[in-house]
């Protein structure tokens, strides 16, 4: 009896042994075809960068992703880009007159290139809004592209480039806002169109859109060429911020600071209608139509941003 009872618990015994073997066996070849031990190491969901830290975003890109606030004629994208989180939107728009005023549109794109090197520039209180070129059709028919560009990309000729100060429907659309709006508007000695009716362009829809979309604290808008720094008005007079935006651009830039644009008579200008809609908005006209100068224009718009 003895021997039979250490026979059997032998045989569990065997039993056990084999059936651990062979479950071991069984698992590694499910998991691990090669029966090689593969080790993972665990990985964040961040990838690694720290508990709860988010990944990293390119020193390059805007603080918010670029925003299509339209689309011209041509069907190019305008696009708003944004700078910053406070309460105080700061818009600095360019590139109204598209290839004509090409340098306007290269000066915020060498400001975009500042922020993005620069976050410390843009305080707490303010988000930056540029809007590099709203005439996207004109601006690229002189440098070949619809974005950034530097000036060795512009080699169209003189005429080619006062043809694309209008855009495809042969519209100046600084003529195309609702201040004293005319279907025919004056530039320089000549007539332009002001288009079929008050924007009725794309392009100044867009921006229209964009405004009331937004409700911006202040605008800067770029052209050229006087080098001066003007106020907007529409038969109110000028805002108190109004003068006070023109006085710290001027200061700042080294720009004159002029109350009012007095050249010849403009009708359906941007800068005119932000005033009669209650929004400071100031012109600055660059010295020429090929130099940004980007030094005086930085200390401007430092100056705006340092108020708010």
């Amino acid at each position: 009896m003895k021997q039979l009872f250490f026979i059997a618990v032998a045989l569990i015994i065997i039993g056990a042994g084999v059936y651990l073997y062979t479950s071991n066996n069984n698992t590694t070849s499910e998991n691990e075809p090669n029966d090689e031990v593969v080790t993972v190491t665990p990985v964040e969901p961040d990838n690694g960068i720290g508990d709860g830290a988010q990944p990293l975003v390119s020193p390059l890109a805007p603080i918010e992703g670029p925003e299509v606030i339209g689309r011209t004629i041509g069907g190019r994208d305008i696009i708003a880009y944004h700078y910053g989180t406070g309460a105080n939107d700061i818009v600095f728009i360019g590139g109204l007159h598209g290839g004509y005023s090409w340098n306007t549109s290269l000066l915020l794109y060498q400001v975009m290139d500042y922020f993005a090197t620069n976050p410390s520039a843009i305080t707490d209180d303010v988000r930056v809004t540029i809007i590099p070129a709203v005439n996207v059709d004109g601006l690229e028919t002189v440098t070949g592209t619809d974005g950034v560009f530097v000036a060795s990309d512009v080699t169209a000729s003189e005429s080619e480039r006062i043809t694309a100060r209008f855009n495809q429907n042969d519209v100046d659309l600084n003529r195309n806002f609702a201040c004293e709006w005319q279907a025919t508007g004056t530039w320089r000695n000549q007539d332009v169109s002001g288009g079929s009716t008050v924007f009725s362009e794309p392009e100044a829809q867009a921006v229209r859109d964009y405004i009331e979309r937004h409700e911006p604290t202040a605008v800067v808008a770029y052209y050229a060429a006087a080098g001066g720094v003007y106020s907007s008005n529409c038969r109110r007079g000028v805002l108190p911020e109004t003068s006070n935006l023109t006085n710290l651009y001027a200061t700042a830039s080294g720009y004159g600071a002029n109350e009012e644009f007095d050249f010849y008579e403009i009708t359906g200008d941007m800068v005119n209608w932000l005033a009669s809609e209650n929004i400071p908005a100031i012109s600055v006209l660059l010295t020429d139509r090929t130099n940004t100068e980007l030094s005086k224009n930085l200390r401007g718009i430092e100056a705006i941003i340092a108020n708010y």
